[in-house]
């Protein structure tokens, strides 16, 4: 081998392959409930992991679910019991969406709520006074305790009936003219479709404001994501819930107030299933994006497939497979080790599992 070959072929060696998957959350083994779906991830600027996801009495989305919480402290390796941080009795919780705001370390849990014999495709009341809630919890101590319910639901506009954050995880914008800005996706159904918005704090989550819905023409638009950009703007990433089989993408300069038309990426096929975006900072930002692409594409939840993007999700210049097999929800956290703590499920309602990897890896790409 010629000698200048050899540390480049060193350094390749070097990069570490993604961990193995271990358990966060499995029915009847962490926990009492027989179905666990719906995974969010935060690392908080302590560095502790905490991972959520919906406690479920039954397989499917209405269950009475529970909020369900783990912690580590090293990065994913051990994790605390699980213990239930929300319940409301037979009224059921959904989709759990994480954010912290950096300088007061509070962390706030979204969720919404359906009172018994509701559901998110029944008849149900529109309005901020129709029985669909949403609200947070919070928590001053790095997810050790919380709070107790606040109610949000005059962010729903006369149009929704029901609205839900994420799920997986808000932002807090970091640089431009909206620094500071905390930001928490959602999707609201009207009549017989969906449409993508935000709300946003710029009083460290004291009072909450609605941002524009999304421009979709003739597509629309269901669960979804948000990371920064390189100038401080917004990246959306959306579930199709109308239209081609390619992830839905939009852009904000004003910190959410207004957006981008939603166009398709086609860069991005896949079934109709929640995906999770990352933004790695530093003096050029990458944007992770992950999800199933389906094998053959776009059908199925399988095939976990993480790209990285150096132009603000324009383009997808890298990508790597994940996890080849079964693949549906999952959430990212870059974590202060330098590694992505990925949960996921392998297309189970009843287990969520833990993998971290090397940035350099994905940069490698296949």
């Amino acid at each position: 081998m010629r000698p200048h070959i050899i540390p480049l072929f060193l350094a390749l060696c070097a990069i570490a392959n993604p961990t193995t998957p271990t358990v966060v959350f499995k029915a009847g083994e962490t926990d009492k409930f027989p179905s666990i779906r719906i995974p969010a991830l935060l690392c908080t600027n302590k560095g502790t992991l905490i991972a959520v996801a919906e406690g479920r009495n039954k397989a499917h989305d209405q269950a009475e679910n529970d909020y369900i919480l783990r912690r580590s402290t090293d990065n994913g390796k051990t994790w605390s019991k699980s213990e239930v941080i929300l319940e409301q009795g037979a009224i059921c919780l959904n989709n759990p969406c994480l954010v912290q705001e950096s300088k007061s370390s509070r962390i706030f849990l979204f969720f919404q709520t359906y009172p018994p014999g509701t559901s998110q495709f029944g008849k149900v009341k529109t309005g901020p006074d129709g029985p669909n809630k949403i609200g947070y919890i919070t928590s001053d101590d790095d997810g050790r305790s919380w709070s107790k319910p606040i109610d949000v639901s005059h962010l729903k506009s006369d149009k929704d009936t029901t609205t839900a954050s994420g799920p997986g995880i808000g932002i807090q914008i970091s640089k431009g003219a909206n620094a500071g800005r905390l930001i928490m996706p959602f999707n609201s159904k009207q009549g017989g479709g969906f449409v993508n918005w935000v709300a946003y704090s710029d009083d460290a989550g004291k009072t909450w404001k609605r941002g524009a819905d999304v421009p979709q023409g003739n597509m629309q638009l269901n669960e979804v994501q948000v990371c920064e950009t390189s100038t401080g703007g917004l990246y959306l990433n959306s579930r199709k819930w109308k239209g081609a089989n390619f992830r839905k993408v939009s852009w904000s300069t004003n910190g959410g107030e207004s957006w981008t038309s939603a166009t398709d990426d086609s860069g991005m096929p896949g079934p109709d299933c929640q995906n999770s975006v990352l933004t790695i900072p530093g003096a050029k930002p990458r944007i992770l994006a992950l999800g199933p692409t389906g094998d053959p594409a776009p059908k199925g939840r399988t095939k976990g497939v993480i790209r990285i993007s150096t132009d603000d999700g324009k383009t997808w210049s890298k990508s790597r497979v994940l996890v080849p097999g079964a693949f549906a929800y999952s959430s990212m956290a870059l974590m202060k080790d330098g590694r992505i703590g990925v949960i996921y499920e392998p297309n189970s309602n009843t287990e969520i599992l833990f993998v971290a990897v090397d940035l350099a890896w994905i940069e490698k790409g296949e």
